[in-house]
């Protein structure tokens, strides 16, 4: 009994499947990722509207003068300052958080692409099994057609020799009687 595949719809059916997986993959950990980066960036907003705030506060401090005349004492300059303190080191964890925010693109670049690539050869080498499947297949036909000629060949002989025989029979059987 021969089986006959075609490769040609299995190749669609493998690459169809591959596409699938891949892409399901792919949107799990992008899922993942995308969750990861919307929570830092949730980290930065929070800070910005902090220092927002703190920038008020700081306009504010700037109008207080509860010194004699209306003027600005040393207390209010020194929450003036305070206020800018706190402003900068707002400020740095801003920077520290947006570089982690655009690491954290970076690495999911990398990932991606690297991921890309390592599905890239893995579908390479599915076609190239898949076409030296092909080959294999081609050759056992081709086995299969030179099989199949030499037992067509046999069979015709073996049939020659038994009607040769059975003629021969009658002939002999043929002379007895006579």
């Amino acid at each position: 009994m021969v089986l006959n595949f075609d490769f040609t719809k299995m190749q669609q059916i493998t690459f169809v499947f591959l596409l699938l997986s891949l892409n399901l993959n792919l949107w799990a950990s992008t899922k993942e990722d995308s969750t990861a980066y919307e929570k830092q960036r949730e980290r930065v907003n929070k800070l910005l509207q902090h220092r927002s705030e703190r920038f008020g506060e700081f306009d504010a401090s700037l109008q207080t003068r509860t010194g004699i005349f209306g003027l600005k004492t040393k207390k209010d300059m020194q929450a003036s300052i305070d206020i800018l303190k706190q402003i900068v080191t707002t400020d740095n964890q801003i920077f520290k958080e947006t570089k982690a925010l655009l690491d954290f693109k970076d690495i999911e670049k990398r990932t991606v692409e690297g991921k890309a690539n390592e599905s890239s050869e893995r579908i390479t080498g599915y076609i190239n099994t898949i076409s030296k499947l092909q080959r294999n297949q081609d050759t056992l036909k081709q086995e299969i057609m030179v099989l199949e000629k030499r037992n067509n060949i046999y069979l015709n002989l073996v049939l020659f020799a038994t009607l040769g025989a059975v003629i021969l029979m009658f002939r002999w059987i043929k002379r007895k009687k006579n």
